[in-house]
C-alpha cells in the first residue's frame, strides 16, 4: 500500500506540472516554433539532469541490452510526442487539447495489456471511465472548435504515443536510477532534434528570445516540466501498474482549467467540480486496487531472478 501511495502521488505531481504547462506553452510558442522550443527544453533539462547526476554521484553504467529500449521511450516519447503535443496546442483550442489528452490513459490500458499482458481489472476499467467523464465535464463538448483538424490530429499522435512510452517505461529494471534514464533518454532526444533545429535558428528573431517572459518559460519547461516532471512520471510508474498509471494523467485538465481561474481569470462552471469529483473517484479506485498491489509483486520477483 505504501508503494502505491508514494507512486500514486509522484504521478499526480508530475500531471499537475504539466497542467500549468499549457499555459506557458501557449505563450512561449507565440515567439518559439514548436519543434525549437522542444529542442531548447531539452537542453535546458539536460543541464539540470547532468548537474544533479553528477553533484548525487549517480553510477551511469546502462546494460547494453538496456541501450535500444531508452532508445525507443527517448524517441517515441520525448521527440514525437512532445513536438506533435506542442504543435496541437498551437493549432487547435485548450478545450480540444483537454479532450484528446484524456485518451492517453485508455491508451495505456491498451498497450499494457498488449506489451505488458497486464489484466483489465473491473476496477481499473471503472476508473479510467470515471475520470474520462470527468474531464469530458469540465471542458465541455459542445465548445468544442473542431475546425483546427490539423492540431487535432496532432494532439491525437501525441496521446498515443505518449501512452506508448509510458508502457514501456515499464521495461526498464528498477534497479537503474530514473535520474539515469530520464537523462540520456533527453540526451538522445537532443541529438535526434539538432539536425532539423539547426538550420532553422536563423530565421528566428534573437530580440524576441530577449524578453524575460520566454526565459522564464523555457527555464519552467526545461527544468520544472521536463527534468523534474518526467522524473516523477518515471518512477511513478515503475511503482504502479501502467494501465493504473495512466489514470493520474487526468490530473491536467484540472489543474490547467484551475490555474486558468488563478492567474487569467476564467470563470469556473458547477460542472468542473462535478468533473473534479468524478476524477478524484476514479484516482481513488487505483489507490485502493488491492489487485494492483498483488500485481506489482510478479514483475519485481520476476526482475530479481534475470
Amino acid at each position: 500500500m505504501k508503494q502505491t501511495l508514494i507512486g500514486s502521488f509522484y504521478l499526480i505531481l508530475a500531471s499537475s506540472i504539466w497542467g500549468g504547462m499549457y499555459v506557458v506553452v501557449k505563450v512561449v510558442v507565440a515567439v518559439i516554433p514548436p519543434l525549437e522550443l522542444v529542442w531548447m527544453r531539452y537542453l535546458i533539462a539536460l543541464a539540470a539532469l547532468v548537474i544533479i547526476g553528477l553533484v548525487t554521484r549517480q553510477n551511469w553504467r546502462i546494460s547494453r541490452r538496456h541501450v535500444g529500449i531508452i532508445i525507443v521511450i527517448s524517441i517515441v516519447g520525448y521527440v514525437i510526442s512532445i513536438v506533435t503535443q506542442e504543435t496541437g496546442t498551437m493549432l487547435s483550442t485548450a478545450q480540444m487539447g483537454a479532450i484528446i489528452t484524456a485518451t492517453t490513459p485508455a491508451f495505456m490500458v491498451l498497450f499494457a495489456s498488449l506489451i505488458l499482458k497486464e489484466r483489465l481489472t473491473m476496477k481499473k476499467a471503472i476508473s479510467v471511465s470515471l475520470a474520462t467523464i470527468g474531464v469530458l465535464a469540465i471542458v465541455g463538448i459542445d465548445n468544442l472548435d473542431m475546425s483546427s483538424m490539423l492540431g487535432g490530429i496532432s494532439l491525437v499522435i501525441a496521446a498515443l504515443t505518449w501512452a506508448l512510452m509510458s508502457v514501456l517505461v515499464k521495461k526498464i529494471p528498477n534497479d537503474y536510477s530514473q535520474i539515469i534514464v530520464t537523462t540520456y533518454a533527453t540526451a538522445i532526444a537532443v541529438v535526434v532534434l539538432t539536425p532539423f533545429v539547426i538550420p532553422r535558428l536563423p530565421q528566428m528573431e534573437v530580440t524576441d528570445l530577449s524578453d524575460p517572459t520566454i526565459w522564464g518559460g523555457l527555464l519552467y519547461l526545461g527544468i520544472i516540466s521536463t527534468s523534474l516532471a518526467f522524473l516523477l512520471w518515471n518512477r511513478g510508474l515503475q511503482m504502479l501498474n501502467a494501465s493504473s498509471g495512466g489514470v493520474f494523467f487526468f490530473f491536467q485538465p484540472v489543474v490547467g482549467t484551475l490555474l486558468g481561474w488563478l492567474v487569467l481569470g476564467e470563470t469556473i462552471s458547477m460542472m468542473f467540480w462535478v468533473g473534479a469529483v468524478l476524477i478524484f473517484l476514479g484516482v481513488l479506485l487505483v489507490i485502493t486496487d488491492k489487485q494492483e498491489e498483488q500485481q506489482l509483486l510478479s514483475p519485481a520477483l520476476s526482475q530479481k531472478t534475470t
